[in-house]
């Protein structure tokens, strides 16, 4: 990857409970681990510098999957959890013709914390934070660590991979 480090990590996913863009109350491990592969990223809708090109790079990664996206799962979790409600996610995610396969996250203060902490992508501040995707074949294994810029070419790469892998 030209722009983006990779790595892999394990996550110790938290039992906790966030509020998708629709509004309904769901369990974060129950979300990560439905059978398919999942990319998840961190976000804030407010946001004009990082979130918008992650955003857009999430929107043409739904392109490049094809006939696939509906194999694989995107997750955006804000890190703007007072400001980030459900409908204004939902906008967001209009905003960048989110399909059915990528989904939006807000929850409480101590929920988005406890996240960002599990993944190892808290930096004090929402103003400080860092691009970083992390992508996962299946429960149980380890997730891809991808910081800094990565295209949606490269992550199709990677989550084709993960899809092919499974069978």
């Amino acid at each position: 990857m030209k722009n983006a480090k990779r790595s892999t990590t394990d996550v110790a996913v938290p039992e906790i409970s966030l509020v998708r863009d629709d509004g309904k109350s769901v369990s974060l491990p129950a979300e990560l681990d439905d059978g398919r592969p999942v990319a998840v990223n961190f976000i804030f809708t407010s946001c004009t510098t990082i979130c918008p090109v992650m955003s857009q790079t999430f929107a043409q990664l739904q392109e490049k999957l094809g006939a696939d996206r509906d194999r694989v799962r995107l997750l955006s979790i804000s890190i703007d959890p007072e400001q980030d409600t459900p409908a204004r996610l939902a906008e967001y995610a209009k905003r960048f013709h989110a399909g059915p396969e990528w989904r939006f996250y807000t929850g409480t203060v101590e929920a988005s914390l406890t996240t960002q902490r599990a993944f190892a992508a808290y930096r004090g501040d929402k103003m400080n934070h860092t691009p970083v995707t992390f992508l996962r074949a299946a429960h149980g294994k380890q997730w891809v660590r991808i910081d800094g810029f990565a295209t949606a070419d490269e992550l199709a790469k990677e989550l084709l991979e993960l899809v092919a892998s499974r069978g």
